[in-house]
């Protein structure tokens, strides 16, 4: 699994050498294939050549590609592209990166083809620049047309286009969401354009445009010249119950006439509930399977706690509950998903939407009701990305790392780091932010919303596995019998703040090293202490984290009392504060004079060893080459 996975299969395009040897690094990492002229050489298996024209070879692979990524002229890109293109909904994405590889350009299909998200995940693989032109983009909003993507919405009709140029306008957007996550909303800038609800007596709003995001079907009024358009986030549940052998074919158009009797999309159902002993109902199987929807499945005691309003004394005693099919659909609706356990109080009349609907056809008979959840069903697989963002300059994060932020749908983390990595997230990206002291609901909220099927980038300042956030996460993982796959982690290491520092006053890391954090919060004093006396015993090179806080002023000095027992004075020691970052401060000191100098959280203290020396300002330790015979 790669970051670009989403945009495969993908045509990579180099017609000189000079691109080819630009864009080949980038196929490795996008495992994709490089297309070039039967004049230029083949550099490996992941190059190839097209023959005859460029511009024929493209019509007969277009069907077969989401992406095409150019290094060719912008100009020469839309001439072969031209006559290709149908529609924004089917175009595949068309990047075009200048020869120099300083820009990477979002040309066609930027929202629903992906280019605009692609560009910007390439240009952070070659620390270019991406560029974008979508008025969205640049006013940091949403794309409406790929608003639900995330949360597994499906796209229903109106006028797109008309409503993306009135939020371009940043005219009065009217939004009516009854149904379905508002994180989006949540995390809209100041000075967007939507309206929420419906207007009060005597405010004077006229919208310009209209969402409606409902699972319900609009029927949008051909005469009116407002724009409009739908999204159908997936919130209803088909609760069952059916006769023995009933058919796919009544149950699917069972759902059909009972969904258009109610007005209820068939694009906002979620899934299926039903009692356990249909679990191997061929025509529920087969409808479900060709639907692609979750089958739920409850025991008779488990229906039995729901209070329904139509129960039946058969039923009871056939299944051994008074009802299946609006009992299945109030608890699935509650219950489907249920992340650390905590049952809901179910509200049945403000779940229910339909109560039981009995269709029959011949010797067949198929029982449906319909409840509406809080929650949507995605139907995507949640992902987690511990991402380490280095000492916090852009500079310093790895390409790897820079496209997890980008690509993840949510960021989580603390507002200072948050704040550092601005630049790299998107519009319609969800961050969240939860401060020092609030690592374990940082670490369970993104578990939360990775099981829900959103991918979650969890940031941390330096190297995400050292004293950061990665083993916190695996913890509660553990603690939630992750079965080790859903979701899925992976990990982006990045320089920590011992290597930064290190990096700003020199060598002092050449030799054998270790790290310890003063911070008692986690450890208790005495355990810390030990690991004090035992590396200052050992004459490791020694980076203390969390030296002093404002609360907490003595522990530096009983780290200096301990290394003093064992070291000179003169030891040369290392300050750094905010490494790489705009406030920086390195101050140069020994083991005897450190705490002459201001010490805080922001700092990193590096205690050289019995051989650390300084010269013209830089601090070595010797790895002992010059000892070697």
């Amino acid at each position: 699994m790669t970051l670009f996975d989403a945009f495969q299969p993908m045509a990579v395009i180099a017609t000189t050498p000079h691109a080819t040897q630009l864009l080949h690094p980038l196929c490795q990492s996008l495992k994709t294939t490089l297309y070039v002229p039967a004049t230029l050489p083949l550099i490996d298996t992941t190059t190839c050549h097209y023959q005859g024209s460029l511009k024929t070879h493209l019509a007969k692979i277009w069907a077969e590609n989401r992406a095409f990524l150019f290094c060719l002229a912008t100009g020469a890109v839309i001439r072969l592209i031209s006559p290709l293109l149908k529609d924004k909904a089917s175009d595949p994405a068309i990047i075009v990166i200048d020869p120099t590889g300083q820009f990477v350009i979002s040309l066609c299909s930027g929202h629903q083809g992906g280019a605009d998200h692609l560009a910007q995940l390439i240009a952070n693989q070659l620390n270019a620049t991406a560029i974008i032109t979508g008025a969205s983009h640049h006013l940091n909003l949403p794309a409406i047309d790929t608003l639900g993507q995330s949360f597994g919405w499906r796209k229903g009709p109106g006028d797109w286009t008309g409503v993306s140029q009135a939020i371009a306008s940043q005219k009065t957007v009217q939004v009516i969401q009854e149904g379905g996550s508002r994180l989006w909303q949540e995390n809209l800038p100041q000075n967007h354009p939507f309206y929420f609800g419906f207007p009060e007596i005597g405010e004077n709003i006229q919208p310009k445009a209209r969402i409606w995001i409902s699972a319900t079907k609009r029927r949008f009024a051909q005469a009116s010249t407002l724009p409009k358009v739908q999204w159908y986030p997936r919130v209803l549940w088909v609760g069952l119950g059916c006769i023995r052998g009933t058919s796919q074919g009544l149950i699917a158009s069972a759902i059909e006439e009972v969904c258009q009797t109610y007005h209820l999309a068939t694009e906002a159902i979620a899934g299926m509930a039903t009692i356990d002993i249909k679990a191997d109902e061929v025509g529920i199987l087969q409808y479900c399977q060709d639907k692609q929807y979750p089958l739920l499945t409850y025991s008779a005691d488990v229906l039995n706690t729901i209070k329904v309003p139509n129960p039946s004394e058969v039923v009871k005693q056939e299944v051994g509950t008074a009802s299946v099919a609006e009992a299945a659909a109030i608890y699935g609706a509650n219950n489907w998903f249920d992340y650390l356990g905590n049952r809901k109080n179910i509200d049945v009349k403000k779940t229910l939407l339909v109560t039981k609907q009995v269709i029959k056809s011949d010797k067949e008979a198929v029982t449906i009701a319909i409840a509406q959840s809080e929650l949507e069903y995605t139907g995507r697989e949640g992902k987690i990305y511990l991402v380490g963002m280095g000492p916090g300059s852009l500079e310093q994060i790895t390409p790897a790392a820079k496209m997890a932020i980008n690509k993840a749908d949510v960021i989580i983390g603390y507002s200072l780091y948050l704040d550092l990595i601005k630049p790299l997230q998107r519009p319609e990206q969800i961050v969240e932010s939860l401060p020092i002291t609030k690592e374990k609901e940082r670490a369970q909220r993104a578990i939360e919303l990775a099981i829900w099927g959103l991918s979650v980038a969890v940031i941390s300042s330096g190297d995400c596995g050292i004293y950061g956030m990665a083993g916190l996460v695996l913890e509660e993982l553990k603690n939630n019998q992750w079965d080790g796959n859903y979701p899925s982690i992976e990990v982006f290491p990045g320089i920590t703040a011992l290597q930064a520092a290190a990096a700003r006053v020199g060598t002092p890391l050449m030799h054998d090293f270790c790290a310890i954090s003063l911070s008692d919060l986690l450890t208790p004093w005495d355990v810390i202490k030990k690991r004090l006396t035992a590396a200052a015993m050992g004459d490791f090179v020694t980076a203390l984290y969390n030296p002093r806080s404002q609360t907490r002023q003595t522990q530096i000095i009983e780290a200096q009392t301990i290394f003093l027992q064992y070291r000179d004075e003169n030891t040369p020691v290392a300050l750094v504060r905010c490494a790489y970052r705009q406030d920086e401060t390195v101050i140069l000191t020994n083991l005897g004079e450190m705490l002459t100098h201001t010490i805080d959280m922001l700092t990193t203290v590096l205690i050289g060893n019995n051989s650390t020396f300084t010269y013209q300002n830089w601090m070595i330790t010797p790895r002992g080459y010059n000892q070697v015979r």
